[in-house]
């Protein structure tokens, strides 16, 4: 699988092992890709080209995590995150897939944790889930109104989530996505932060990328997306949905130990490494992000007082640092990971050139 750094693509700051948001322990990620038939769209039967991911705090167990939100623009859905907000709380997988399948994969997810015993009796007093579901439309490709992911998807994705490298680009939700003007999808990188004293955090990132216009498409400073008119822009045409049209989805997981509302300020710097590929968080996106943390295990115990850590707030400017140059790279990786794709009625995304990035990066004057 080929990534930014790959073509030569200069980014800031120290990844992670993986440079994948499972560089954070505990963190699993799993994909359902759902590819098959060709053709002019047919209305429940294809041409199929969606998914789901998942990615699971801490495995497969009850153990909720410190965790906070931020919307950019609101033309979307992310299930959950009322309470969310309200609790400080992340109680479960995150699912992201296409914008008409959030209800079918919300569900999913309350029979698989039932199923697996991830609420009552192992947790006494769960009596209900409130999953976090989010979505991005990938209907110029997918027979979106097909609804073509089912339970039996979602819980494959869950049940095959693992640790360690996972595929990127045109997989799971973003299976059908398409990133400003090029095939777009899943994306993910890491970095590692120094806040003094010898204390070193990752701060991971997982993106599902169907957001931006070609012009606004910026690399490393070089404004790829106008350098690039060489590769048809699908949606350049009156049939297409407008420029900037679609929606980013990101998740950040760290393993510093934050206290909700220092995950808000986290998720609020999330705007700041996609504005550094050119996104401007157009009126028909939607820029959806959730901040977790997997430090101070057992805060949601429900008996006692709860002994925390928390990172002063004097010390975080590097977790801020490094959550902007994580999501630049994870919407970079999502581009170059992501292969060609003809969807629904033979509509084409074309995958962005590596070749062409490559020469551009080479000639960077600075």
């Amino acid at each position: 699988m080929t990534r930014a750094r790959d073509l030569g693509i200069p980014l800031d700051g120290e990844p992670g092992p993986r440079n994948a948001i499972t560089d954070v322990a505990g963190v699993e990620i799993g994909h359902t890709t759902l590819i098959h038939g060709d053709g002019p769209l047919r209305v429940g039967a294809g041409p199929v080209r969606t998914g789901v991911t998942v990615v699971l705090p801490r495995g497969r167990r009850y153990a909720p995590c410190f965790a906070g939100t931020h919307v950019l623009n609101g033309n979307g859905e992310m299930t959950g995150t009322a309470w969310i907000r309200e609790s400080g709380f992340l109680e479960g997988p995150v699912a992201i897939t296409n914008t008409h399948s959030v209800g079918v994969v919300r569900d999913a997810i309350v029979a698989w944790q039932h199923q697996h015993a991830l609420v009552d009796p192992l947790a006494p007093g769960i009596y209900w889930i409130m999953p976090v579901v989010a979505e991005t439309y990938d209907g110029f490709l997918n027979d979106i109104n097909g609804m073509h992911v089912r339970a039996e998807h979602v819980h494959a994705a869950l049940d095959g989530a693992l640790a360690g490298a996972f595929a990127e680009g045109a997989v799971g939700g973003g299976t059908g996505m398409s990133c400003h003007g090029f095939k777009g999808g899943i994306g993910s990188a890491s970095r590692v932060a120094d806040v003094g004293n010898g204390q070193r955090y990752t701060v991971g990132v997982l993106v599902q990328a169907n957001h931006g216009s070609r012009e606004e498409f910026v690399v490393a400073g070089v404004p790829v997306g106008r350098l690039l008119s060489e590769i048809p822009d699908p949606f350049a045409a009156d049939s297409a949905p407008p420029p900037g049209t679609g929606s980013i989805i990101v998740i950040v997981a760290t393993d510093a130990p934050l206290l909700p509302h220092q995950l808000d300020r986290i998720a609020r710097r999330v705007p700041i490494g996609l504005a550094r590929t050119g996104a401007t968080g157009s009126t028909y996106s939607g820029d959806l992000f959730l901040a977790f943390s997997t430090a101070n295990a057992g805060a949601a115990d429900r008996h006692g007082l709860r002994a925390l850590a928390m990172l002063p707030n004097d010390l975080m400017n590097p977790l801020f640092v490094a959550t902007v140059q994580a999501v630049e790279e994870a919407v970079l990786n999502a581009l170059v990971a992501a292969t060609t794709m003809i969807g629904a009625d033979g509509r084409t995304v074309e995958a962005i050139p590596h070749e062409r990035i490559a020469e551009l990066m080479r000639a960077r004057p600075w």
